[in-house]
């Protein structure tokens, strides 16, 4: 009896168990058909099905990069000095490249010019990394035969390189940018600002492989650079560099350089170097042949200040162009040194000091005046501070000041030993004299971040242009400056022949070749500065080395600006000149 109650039992016990099991089934079927009907259908289940699409697609969306376009350099009349060209370069995932048969990878090296052991060795390198670059700055024509090859893992980017189609003509001035188009050196460090652009940013879709497949939305568009203008004429700094070339080479010389400055405007129209380098290819540049001499380089002018001592002497009242100067014997002994004149010039007059460059007459006037008075009118005139040109390493020189000097340093002050200048300084302060008394900024610039500045009247007009008129008897036949005469032209300017200090003082064989001076000397134009650094050929003066490559460039550049020829006087005006001024000395 009661197994037969457990047989009838059983078969019950086992078809509520698979009703059970069937309706947990069903359940768990309608809640998955009810959660795809709201991924799919719902309107209450966009929101989601989105988030799990975008979660799926962030895996393979990236964020580019678009690189932004650097702003161009141009000279005043819109000649191109600085661009930049696009470029590709080629880069790679290590991690997808790794997996190239042997074959690929030997004929990827080949593409790339570069050994198979030595592509082996970087991929080893950055083997745990995404990204590694394997050229940079090709040419799109180089770039596409590597990426023909379709090498799994190896992409291009666009990229910008910079070029200078002067060359070395106006290398140092313009400076360069690295390999990632930023400035490094000379106003394209000076101005990154300014010509750099901004970055754009684009989103792409990428494949497991790493290949872009498609291109989304731009985030930010690159903003390009801003272009540069500078004061530079093209015309006057390849004259400038031609004439500077030669004279460096043929007196055997360490280095030159040259400035010159529009005198009206006070704009930097030329600015040379010797030796320079190419821009374009930097590979072995010693670091000297890319420095800009002229405002990075400083050196004790020499005879070239004597005018601004024959200024001060007119300031004072005490002298007139026509004052009587004795130089007997021809020397002067102070404590410590006795300084000599190249013969014994006798009585002359203050203009007649600036002519032979006396340094005898020079230390007299020097002695006579307020001890700090030439140290006073030379910060005037713009010497011991900064032009303010706004290039990297620009110096200011040294103006020294002191409580009490000594005779010897009173003199040497005179003469231009013991203050330092730079090129553009010195060419500043004829430029004074130029534009009878008043000072003007120093440009390099025409556009940019470019401060602009009033001219100030720091010289009584009237005493700049007496100097004036005697500098012009310096470029006379029996001048030390003759050789700067510029046919047609009248001419002021200055001599400068200056030892150079060696490891035991002044060297009594190294010299530094300067002259100084504006053209024309009736209606200035040009001020220009030129510095021949240690000639060693038999000739070293200032008027033998520097002179000439102001008047070669000058004569050029007088055609350049078709500026008019003076009104000069005749042969027999200039010969009854003379009788005259012979007739009052007897």
């Amino acid at each position: 009896m009661g197994a037969v109650r457990k047989q009838q039992i059983q078969p019950g016990i086992a078809r509520w168990r698979f009703a059970l099991v069937a309706a947990l089934l069903c359940l768990l079927a309608l809640a998955l058909v009810y959660h795809l009907a709201r991924l799919q259908v719902l309107p209450e289940a966009e929101r989601g099905y989105r988030f799990l699409q975008d979660q799926g697609r962030a895996r393979t969306i990236r964020t580019e990069e678009i690189a932004a376009y650097r702003g161009s350099i141009v000279d005043r009349n819109g000649e191109l000095l600085a661009v930049s060209t696009p470029v590709h370069s080629l880069w790679a995932n290590p991690q997808l490249l790794r997996e190239a048969s042997a074959d690929d990878l030997r004929r990827l090296a080949a593409a790339l010019e570069m050994k198979p052991a030595a592509l082996a060795k970087r991929l080893d390198k950055y083997r745990n990394k995404e990204f590694m670059y394997l050229r940079r700055h090709l040419a799109p024509e180089q770039a596409n035969r590597v990426l023909s090859l379709d090498t799994a893992g190896v992409f291009a980017k666009k990229e910008y390189r910079r070029f200078y189609p002067a060359g070395e003509v106006v290398a140092q001035l313009l400076g360069f940018t690295d390999i990632d188009d930023s400035g490094q050196e000379g106003l394209e460090l000076a101005y990154n600002d300014w010509l750099s652009g901004q970055p754009g940013a684009q989103q792409v879709v990428k494949d497991l492989k790493g290949r872009t497949v498609q291109d989304l939305a731009t985030k930010r568009e690159a903003r390009p650079g801003r272009d540069l203008r500078l004061s530079i004429d093209m015309r006057l700094q390849y004259l400038a560099y031609r004439e500077l070339k030669r004279a460096v080479s043929e007196n055997g010389a360490a280095s030159g350089f040259m400035v010159i400055l529009d005198t009206r405007s006070g704009d930097v129209l030329a600015m040379a170097n010797q030796p320079s380098f190419n821009p374009n290819n930097r590979r072995g540049v010693k670091a000297a042949a890319m420095r800009n001499r002229a405002l990075i380089d400083q050196f004790e002018p020499g005879s070239t200040v004597k005018p601004l001592t024959a200024l001060a002497a007119l300031e004072s009242g005490r002298y007139q162009p026509h004052t009587p100067i004795d130089t007997n014997p021809g020397y002067i002994r102070l404590p410590g040194k006795t300084l000599v004149d190249h013969r014994n010039y006798g009585v002359i007059d203050l203009t007649k000091v600036l002519t032979k460059s006396s340094q005898v007459g020079t230390t007299k006037i020097a002695l006579d005046l307020e001890p700090n008075s030439l140290r006073e009118l030379f910060y005037r005139l713009g010497l011991g501070e900064a032009v303010g040109s706004g290039f990297p390493g620009e110096t200011a020189g040294i103006l020294p000041s002191r409580s009490r000097w000594h005779p010897i340093e009173r003199a040497n002050f005179a003469f231009g030993y013991g203050l330092t200048v730079n090129a553009v300084q010195l060419a500043q302060s004829y430029s004074v004299l130029a534009n009878a008394g008043l000072k003007r900024p120093v440009s390099l610039v025409l556009s940019g971040d470019k401060v602009s500045a009033e001219p100030e009247q720091v010289v009584e007009g009237r005493l700049a242009e007496q100097v004036t008129a005697m500098l012009e008897t310096v470029i006379s036949q029996e001048g030390t400056g003759k050789r700067a005469a510029v046919e047609g032209y009248r001419v002021a300017g200055k001599t400068g022949t200056v030892h150079k200090v060696g490891s035991d003082g002044y060297a009594d064989n190294r010299y530094r070749s300067v002259f100084a001076g504006f053209i024309p000397a009736d209606k200035p134009r040009l001020a220009a500065v030129v510095v021949i650094d240690d000639p060693s050929h038999a000739k070293y003066y200032g008027g033998e080395v520097a002179a000439p490559v102001f008047g070669s460039v000058m004569a050029g550049a007088m055609r350049l600006l078709q500026v008019s020829p003076a009104e000069l006087p005749s042969a027999e005006q200039q010969l009854a000149a003379q009788l005259s001024e012979r007739g009052k000395k007897s």
